[in-house]
């Protein structure tokens, strides 16, 4: 596995400089909303994590299941688009499947990690596992497909 990609931190907000960076957060709103904290961001393999809070329940006192497949989509994501490179092309979702396993609780921290299955042309499959300690939550497919960048043909 190569070295954690760094990118600079002039646009990352107020996260920690001495985390793993990848080019696609930089303006993920999404992502800054939900908390997600980068603990690995490499070609082919990225690792995070987010805290359940009280907005990300459901009303069974849950963590919802789109919060699981967000924190999951965002790891396949990072891992399907380099972190630091930009070649005027983007690797975006064309179709995945999860699983949910066990639920996740209110003040739980849960991880995501994906890790590319295989890739030829312009298409390739990732896999990724939430977990909360040892505890399978879910298991995510991810299919990817590289397109040109927005703005860039």
């Amino acid at each position: 596995m190569t070295e954690s990609a760094q990118l600079a931190p002039e646009s990352l907000d107020s996260r920690p400089t001495d985390r793993p960076r990848h080019r696609m957060l930089e303006n993920d709103r999404a992502s800054q909303a939900l908390g997600i904290e980068v603990l690995t961001a490499d070609p082919g393999h990225a690792r995070i994590s987010m805290e359940i809070r009280e907005d990300m329940t459901n009303g069974f006192d849950i963590a919802h299941g789109g919060m699981l497949f967000a924190l999951a989509d965002t790891c396949f994501a990072m891992a399907c688009n380099h972190p630091s490179l930009d070649e005027g092309t983007i690797t975006v979702a064309s179709g995945v499947d999860i699983n949910f396993l066990k639920p996740a609780l209110l003040g739980e921290t849960i991880t995501a990690e994906a890790t590319e299955v295989a890739s030829t042309g312009r298409s390739g499959v990732y896999d990724v596992l939430i977990t909360r300690g040892d505890d399978l939550l879910g298991v995510f497919r991810g299919r990817s497909r590289t397109i040109a960048s927005p703005g860039k043909k």
